[in-house]
């Protein structure tokens, strides 16, 4: 067969040629200078990185004829012998097929014998990963001590697998990925190499899809060039690698934006049509907005972007989205590609996490939720009220007027709200200390089940309130605003989650009956003193009339001086 893939006409043959793993090639060629050369290497990283390429340059660097040299020469026969693989002395081994113990006990056995053409035999054994635990154990002592002639090469993607008496017989060095940038430079030498015609955009594409690996690139690059007419486009990159274009992407986060489903229905569905891959969808989706979101945190970062390309659109729709709401399109679609793992219809999970997406509540750019929008807005009428009295004087000099000002909050303020006394003081005469500190250990409990419940500004008011006495039925909560008991007790639906998330925690019914800071204080201290000659004060709000000291502090000042307190 004449025509042979690009990656392997193209594979590296100079350290030089290793794309984008300048911190391994510049260690090895030191050391083949100063004649440092180790027993043992162990070459780690992803697939396509140059790990085997890398190995088999070194060991023509060790036998070129004109070694020390920092790159092989590639002239002379050692170093033909050992590219055209005619030179026995170069053995390459694929653990994968010979993993079991008698083929390392066979190169154990062999390693002794000097070798037939060049100065070093050179061992390069690929995926070693997949040695049993008995062949490691034969490889050891000859990986540690091998005779002066013997060089081992190891290559591996999962150097996790490989156990630590091996690792630490070795100098070891990590292949890392190699960036979309260099992989394209790499690729239009090819092209230029060879003629072909591509755009630079195309190039991208099949770059960023090789997540990392030039041979993957390479082999993506000759499959478009053989699907292209006469030049490899946009469109022949995007139908090789089976991406989405980032102008679709645009439009379907446009149409999510916009809170549109039906577009975005009618763009998932050309997708589809189109015969893309729902799950290789999904994930390019998740990379959109994961790239907005570092592009909004970051812009000059723009090698991190994994997906997109900077185009107008996509800067633009960034500047529209906040940081939360992009935090939560990428949970929704995150959920969503878990849950098409498992089903053999993926096309439906994708349909409805579009609809959730496009269904999900705006969120202002202020942070605010919808629940205290009203308030807001409220008091901003009430500011503006304000300052036209003042511009027209009402406020002004007159103290008679100032205080007929002054004196209508009051009045409102003392008719917003009173605490039903009566219901008070027959939740304290069945009050007693278990039943309220069985509803403080599971009160912060309660708040989080109310935020998740969609009620996080009612959930708020609670914050500065607290539970004072508890029955068996009811529930008495102090609050430090009297406005804020209003409204706690003015809200219906309120009371009614409350009470349903604390029968879900405690196991039985329980009436709330809020209580302003200053009434409970006069409330608790009238209880007390109608109290005080029998023993049947609660338990559970106060400590007992029957302690000694509490008994000697009242005889000595006075019950209306005394604040007990737990």
């Amino acid at each position: 067969m004449s025509y042979q893939a690009l990656y392997r006409v193209w594979r590296p043959q100079q350290f030089i040629d290793v794309v984008g793993q300048e911190h391994v090639t510049k260690t090895l060629q030191n050391a083949l200078l100063q004649q440092k050369i180790s027993h043992a290497y162990l070459f780690s990283g992803p697939r396509g990185t140059g790990k085997t390429s890398a190995a088999k340059i070194l060991a023509k660097a060790v036998n070129c004829e004109k070694a020390p040299v920092t790159e092989p020469c590639n002239e002379c026969p050692a170093c033909r012998g050992i590219t055209d693989g005619s030179i026995p002395d170069v053995i390459e081994i694929d653990a994968a097929s010979n993993n079991g113990v008698e083929e390392i006990r066979d190169i154990r056995d062999k390693v002794k014998y000097a070798p037939n053409a060049v100065k070093y035999k050179v061992y390069i054994v690929d995926e070693v990963h997949m040695l049993s635990i008995g062949a490691f154990n034969a490889l050891l002592k000859t990986l540690e001590e091998p005779p002066k002639h013997v060089i081992f090469i190891l290559a591996t993607t999962e150097p996790h697998k490989i156990p630590l008496t091996i690792i630490s017989r070795c100098q070891r060095f990590d292949f890392k990925r190699i960036t979309a940038q260099a992989i394209v430079g790499r690729m239009k030498l090819i092209v230029d190499e060879t003629g072909a015609a591509c755009e630079d955009q195309a190039l991208q594409i099949i770059a960023r899809a090789a997540e990392g690996g030039m041979r993957d690139a390479l082999s993506l690059l000759d499959q478009a060039i053989s699907f292209s007419q006469d030049k490899v486009t946009v469109d022949d990159a995007l139908s090789v690698t089976g991406a989405v274009s980032q102008g679709f992407l645009n439009k379907l986060a446009r149409a999510v934006r916009e809170r549109d489903a039906a577009s975005g229905l009618e763009f998932l569905e050309e997708l589809l049509f189109q015969g893309k891959d729902p799950s290789r969808f999904i994930e390019d989706f998740i990379l959109y907005y994961r790239d907005m979101l570092l592009y909004k945190a970051a812009p000059r970062l723009e090698e991190s972007l994994e997906r997109v390309m900077l185009d107008e659109d996509f800067q633009q729709l960034s500047q529209e989205m906040e940081p939360e709401e992009l935090y939560e399109l990428i949970e929704v679609l995150n959920k969503a590609q878990q849950e098409m793992r498992w089903t053999n219809h993926p096309r439906i999970f994708l349909e409805v996490a579009i609809v959730k997406l496009c269904q999900l509540e705006k969120r202002e750019k202020s942070g605010q939720s919808a629940d205290i929008k009203p308030l807001m807005q409220k008091i901003e009428q009430m500011e503006h009220e304000l300052t036209e009295l003042k511009k027209n004087g009402i406020m002004a000099k007159d103290d008679g007027a100032a205080a007929a000002v002054q004196k209508k909050p009051q009045r409102s303020s003392r008719k917003g709200f009173q605490a039903p006394v009566g219901k008070v003081n027959e939740v304290l005469k069945q009050a007693t200390k278990n039943d309220l500190i069985a509803i403080k250990s599971r009160w912060g409990e309660m708040l989080d089940r109310l935020v998740h419940n969609q009620m996080r500004s009612q959930a708020a008011l609670l914050n500065e309130a607290e539970p004072v006495a508890a029955s068996e039925t009811a529930l008495i909560v102090k609050f430090k605003y009297e406005i804020h008991c209003q409204m706690a007790m003015d809200n219906s639906r309120f009371l009614e989650t409350l009470a349903n998330v604390l029968f879900e925690l405690l196991g039985k019914r329980v009436q709330l009956v809020g209580i302003p800071d200053e009434q409970w204080q006069q409330v608790r201290e009238e209880f007390l003193r109608n109290q005080r000659d029998g023993d049947d004060e609660g338990e559970g709000f106060s400590k007992s009339e029957e302690d000694p000291h509490v008994a000697e502090a009242v005889k000595l000042f006075g019950p209306e001086l005394i604040e007990i307190k737990e």
